[in-house]
């Protein structure tokens, strides 16, 4: 039986008295053991309101392909958290800031104008001065290129938050396809001073398709990413694989040459506009914006089914594989 003049609360006490903080401050004067003991049970069992209202119950997907788009959103605000941090950090500490997402295809583009247009006598194929129609290729490509690259490692750099805490893991690669699109926005603002330049006006139809090929590079990207970033977990092969892989496929992708060279081999031009749907978008890119070329729907609509091909391919193997994410990272 409780102790006489004892005030902590317990079993006998009413209901009503007990307090519903989440803190509980009591004195322990004149009471016994058993006192301490019944006052921890019944605080320890006692559910405050809000614990009563909120139930998280944690269940493996229904189907690998499938994505809770509710889920998603009651997390909206991690998203916006961790993809403020990739902006605010990448370029924190630096002399020239977000320069840097101008500088590095600026350069480029004047290094790769010299050593293929002036020296290997490579050209547009149908006018375009070089150096924009350089620039188009390469502000798609180091899209695409960067946000493989980061999506690929993300699991691995937030390894101690995946393993301390539940959240949706497919926040983390498409953080890396979101924070990429602003280096491509300040980028794009050298394209339009070059075609400023060199007397060039966009056409309308690539105004009105930039989104669905910016949306296209985004699920290349991200497919690929997510397939990279479940094998990095385990294999970490592919830190040392991937920046090989990446400059190989800058070659056998039309970003410093136009896709008809290849017109006398029929057999690598169609192999690559079927496996690699970023030769088709940056194609496209190139005939919308500078208004020297038709955009060729066929290409467009090949690179649209394989960019689905590669997301939906990323994301199974992706949720196949998250269960273990937490143990072996």
């Amino acid at each position: 039986m409780p102790t006489a003049n004892c005030r902590l609360p317990t079993a006998d006490c009413p209901q009503s008295s007990l307090p519903t903080a989440n803190f509980v401050y009591f004195s322990t004067q004149n009471c016994s053991l058993f006192d301490l003991h019944c006052a921890f049970f019944h605080l320890s069992t006692k559910k405050t309101p809000v614990e009563s209202n909120r139930i998280l119950i944690i269940e493996p997907p229904k189907r690998w392909l499938s994505i809770n788009f509710r889920e998603l959103w009651q997390y909206r605000d991690l998203f916006i958290t961790l993809a403020w941090r990739d902006i605010s950090v990448r370029y924190k500490q630096t002399a020239l800031g977000i320069l840097w997402a101008v500088f590095q295809p600026f350069v480029t583009m004047i290094v790769f104008t010299f050593i293929f247009n002036r020296m290997a006598k490579i050209d547009s194929g149908d006018g375009t001065p070089y150096p924009v129609f350089l620039y188009v290729g390469l502000l798609f490509w180091q899209y695409y290129s960067n946000t493989l690259t980061n999506a690929s490692g993300s699991m691995v750099a937030n390894a101690g938050m995946i393993q301390k805490i539940y959240f949706p893991r497919l926040i983390i690669p498409a953080t890396s396809a979101t924070t990429g699109l602003v280096d491509f926005a300040i980028s794009s603002v050298i394209l339009i001073g070059m075609m400023f330049y060199y007397q060039f006006m966009p056409n309308m139809i690539g105004i009105i398709i930039l989104p669905l090929l910016i949306l296209c590079t985004m699920m290349t990207a991200m497919g690929a990413g997510m397939f990279l970033a479940a094998i990095n977990v385990k294999y970490r092969d592919v830190r040392y694989a991937l920046p090989f892989f990446i400059q190989i496929m800058m070659y056998v992708t039309p970003v410093i040459y136009p896709v008809n060279m290849l017109n006398n081999y029929p057999v690598i031009k169609v192999m690559m506009l079927w496996l690699n749907p970023i030769s088709g978008i940056i194609t496209n890119a190139r005939a919308g914006f500078l208004g020297q070329g038709v955009v060729n729907w066929e290409i467009l609509g090949i690179s649209m089914l394989m960019s689905m091909v590669f997301f939906m391919g990323g994301l199974f193997y992706f949720r196949n594989t998250e269960r273990y994410f937490a143990d072996i990272v």
